[in-house]
């Protein structure tokens, strides 16, 4: 597909929470024109055909196949629940629109590897809503991992826990756990190679598409990397504490990432070294200052630009997703079994160092 001279006429689909979001921030690029918006649900159309909420030329669905068909489209976005993702998006590519998806791309990765094998076909670009990777926070933390300055890599800490918001798509560490994922990706620059996980669940333990155990409300994830570093992840939607924390400890320093703060904080911890006899000592801190943007606004900004020019992404692109989703997959299986599972990516995912 040749690069666009104009804005980029799109269609969200799904007008939930994270949809109406995306619909907010794609209405006030000046890049982006939307044109269609698509959801099952009459009221939520309704809240936004509002008069003065949208540009008189929006047109409203309630029938995605219809929405599909749209005279003069050029992108679509994706925001429904995972199990819908691969036919609204494998009928998107089929129609050479250039697709932004939410996380997860699909809940297997057989249809995520699919999906990023049709879009190389048809010449189109397929990016994945892995929004941490815009956050400014993590753009510095990863200029500072870049940088060297914390040293020797010791461990690394998550924890993401609130009460809900509860999916009945995909299970906690899916939606909670694949942030910390994407981050620990952009920072250490690889993967894993294995990985243990257990989970429990009450709210909906009834088996589903890709969840033969029911939906985990809690988790606890163990990554453990080539070279003996180990990250753990701590998922909730039932727990009242809220925490959106990462720790990052290193030799030298220890990068933490906070959001639950007045504003959303990093702060890089200096040690002064190994001392003999070991001393346990405060370390004095350097709260890391962070550009005032949006990291969804900057999605959809990449995401445009991706379409404009019709370039792959270097940040978050299918493939990012699908290595993603396979890294998923097996830290269910390794919940379902109790037992711990190799992980290796596909030979098609973009460099974290790009």
């Amino acid at each position: 597909m040749p690069p666009l001279q104009r804005p980029v006429n799109l269609a969200i689909f799904g007008l939930g929470r994270w949809g109406s979001q995306l619909l907010r921030n794609c209405l006030a690029l000046p890049q982006a024109r939307v044109v269609a918006i698509v959801d099952p649900d009459p009221q939520s159309l309704q809240r936004w055909g509002q008069p003065g909420t949208l540009p008189a030329t929006v047109s409203c669905y309630t029938d995605w196949q219809q929405a599909m068909a749209t005279p003069g489209l050029d992108a679509a976005v994706i925001a429904t629940p995972a199990s819908t993702h691969y036919r609204l998006i494998r009928t998107a590519l089929a129609h050479r629109y250039h697709v932004l998806s939410t996380k997860p791309l699909t809940p297997e990765p057989a249809s995520s590897q699919a999906l990023c094998h049709l879009a190389a076909a048809q010449g189109c670009q397929l990016v994945v809503d892995h929004t941490y990777l815009f956050h400014p926070a993590v753009q510095r933390g990863y200029q500072i991992c870049q940088q060297g300055r914390l040293g020797p890599l010791r461990y690394a800490q998550a924890s993401r826990t609130h009460l809900g918001p509860i999916r009945d798509d995909v299970d906690v560490l899916w939606d909670l756990a694949i942030h910390d994922l994407s981050i620990l990706w952009r920072w250490l620059g690889r993967w894993p190679t294995r990985v243990t996980a257990r989970g429990m669940g009450w709210l909906q333990p009834q088996p589903r598409l890709g969840f033969p155990m029911g939906l985990r409300d809690v988790g606890w994830v163990q990554l453990t990397y080539g070279d003996g570093f180990q990250a753990t992840i701590h998922s909730s939607w039932v727990t009242p504490d809220k925490q959106r924390r990462l720790v990052l400890v290193g030799e030298r320093g220890t990068l933490v990432f906070d959001e639950v703060q007045s504003q959303p904080e990093l702060t890089l911890y200096l040690s002064e070294g190994a001392t003999a006899p070991p001393v346990v000592r405060s370390q004095p801190s350097q709260v890391i200052p962070l550009a005032s943007v949006e990291p969804l606004s900057q999605l959809c900004c990449h995401f445009l630009a991706c379409a404009t020019s019709n370039t792959a992404s270097t940040l978050s692109s299918g493939w990012l997703g699908t290595d993603l989703v396979c890294l998923l997959q097996a830290i269910s299986q390794s919940a379902d079994t109790g037992q711990s599972v190799a992980f290796t990516p596909s030979n098609f995912n973009i460099s974290p160092r790009g």
